[in-house]
């Protein structure tokens, strides 16, 4: 094992190893080391984030990221499957499209550091459908992924003061969780992931999150970036490009510059800090604990901090049989800062719509069914969904930040939230939960994620197809080749 060294001013500080450690993991993990609750974990990041991805053929985002990758392809032509989609594709070019539409509903996963599943999953699937590899070699590769990926996106989370002024650049570290499961099927040995680690740090993309100010969907495109670019490095790293290893333990290179080094590196027995980057996060329990366990699984195409009061909502009007045109009032307490909008000319974006509690809750007490159709321009503008929306009013507790969020999640529980609802009859409503149904702690069984992907997949399958595409995905260990499932998703 080399051993790398950590610098400061030319000093000579600590040796560490944290990027090959990483590497080892990710070439020695085998199908047989996973335990069966992770197995049924992946399988069902996986069953979600592909009806997450046909959930949005046919928007303008899909659209828009097909006609890139038809030109880029040259036309049609290759080995890998779009989802959803007619012909196929180079897999690095199939990657821009099912990256950004696993993201474009905002319907897939939430770990602790932003959506791994936009990456994860499709790069996953086109990398196992190129080779001709298997669903447990398949399986085997989103593991490595999630648990590579969350190491390193947690090693450089912000401060709280960094994040309020420099914002929270979770497109920057998405792309280790876009290489990992492409190596990992390619059958790369650890020195040359290593080097496909060090191309990421350097292929990151600056550590902002500017489309939080100005909600564009640009936001949803940058995973399909980032999904092209895991393929591009993989296969640099195939074709022979190197000297680039152990960049995790170079502040230079990547922590240093995500977190900003404040001088005050210094090292432990088991931590080294390279200005606010927690490096001990690295290697933490690797191979012990599996944080893709720790994943929450969206029920509703929203940002994560609106799932609880929509479920909420939703689950009041089930249990006491008022509509839309009973309403009075709904309050929200505590409101979510940044989250609590309803503009009177609408929406100017998906993204816009999808951070809205407002605008979800009001979309999903007219239209149940949840979809594409959402988030099209004349339902983010339709007169009868706003003048709902403006009926969801903040609480007087003070806002909830997502940074608070965080912290809970990561601890394992999430913000409380209550909702009173007052009809116009006088009656009142209130109910209240914090760990909504996909939240870790509230897991949904197998039988939940089916009916789910069922609405989902609507687009795209029907009946006795999309069953079989069910059972295929349920038991994807038993698939030899996932080039010859591939076509049930076209």
């Amino acid at each position: 094992m080399r051993y790398n060294r950590l610098y400061k001013d030319n000093d000579f500080l600590t040796p560490t190893t944290y990027t090959q450690e990483l590497s080892e993991y990710a070439e020695q993990l085998s199908y047989e080391d996973i335990p069966p609750e992770v197995v049924e974990r992946a399988k069902m990041i996986l069953l979600q984030t592909i009806g997450a991805a046909l959930a949005a053929k046919g928007t303008p985002i899909a659209e828009k990221a097909g006609k890139m990758a038809r030109e880029a392809n040259g036309g049609p032509g290759g080995p890998t499957t779009v989802w959803g989609m007619d012909g196929k594709m180079a897999a690095v070019n199939a990657a821009l499209v099912l990256g950004t539409i696993s993201d474009a509903l905002d319907w897939e996963d939430c770990s602790w550091t932003g959506h791994p599943a936009a990456g994860v999953i499709p790069c996953a699937w086109l990398a196992a459908e190129e080779k001709h590899k298997s669903g447990k070699d398949l399986i085997t590769a989103i593991v490595a992924g999630y648990e590579v990926y969350q190491r390193i996106a947690m090693a450089v989370q912000p401060s709280d003061e960094r994040w309020k002024t420099k914002g929270w650049g979770l497109t920057s570290w998405q792309i280790f969780a876009c290489i990992l499961p492409v190596v990992k099927i390619y059958g790369l040995d650890a020195r040359k992931i290593n080097q496909a680690i060090g191309m990421g740090c350097e292929c990151s993309t600056l550590p902002v999150a500017y489309h939080a100010t100005t909600m564009s969907d640009f936001y949803h495109y940058e995973h399909g970036y980032r999904a092209r670019d895991g393929f591009l490095i993989a296969k640099s790293v195939e074709k022979g490009i190197h000297n680039q290893r152990d960049a995790l333990d170079e502040p230079r290179c990547y922590t240093g510059v995500i977190c900003g080094d404040d001088g005050s590196n210094g090292s432990a027995d088991t931590t080294i800090r390279s200005g606010e980057a927690d490096l001990s996060w690295l290697t933490r329990e690797l191979g012990e604990r599996y944080l893709i366990m720790d994943t929450l699984l969206k029920h509703w195409p929203a940002n994560m901090w609106v799932q609880t009061p929509v479920e909420l909502v939703n689950g009041m009007a089930k249990e006491h049989g008022f509509g839309p045109d009973d309403i009075e009032e709904i309050i929200l307490d505590p409101p979510i800062r940044n989250r609590m909008w309803a503009p009177d000319e609408g929406f100017t974006s998906v993204t816009h719509a999808q951070f809205s509690a407002p605008y979800v809750i009001a979309t999903m007490l007219l239209h149940p069914n949840p979809g594409a159709y959402w988030y099209t321009p004349e339902m983010m503008k339709d007169r009868e969904v706003i003048a709902l929306a403006k009926k969801v009013k903040p609480g007087t507790s003070p806002e909830d930040s997502p940074m608070t969020g965080f912290k809970q999640f990561r601890n394992g529980s999430y913000p409380m939230k209550t909702i009173t609802v007052t009809l116009k009859d006088g009656r009142t409503f209130t109910g209240s939960m914090d760990c909504h149904p996909g939240h870790p702690a509230n897991m949904m069984e197998r039988g939940e994620f089916v009916s789910r992907f069922r609405i989902q997949a609507s687009p795209v399958l029907q009946g006795e197809k999309l069953e079989q595409v069910i059972e295929t995905i349920c038991n994807i260990e038993h698939v030899d080749d996932i080039a010859s499932v591939s076509g049930m998703l076209a």
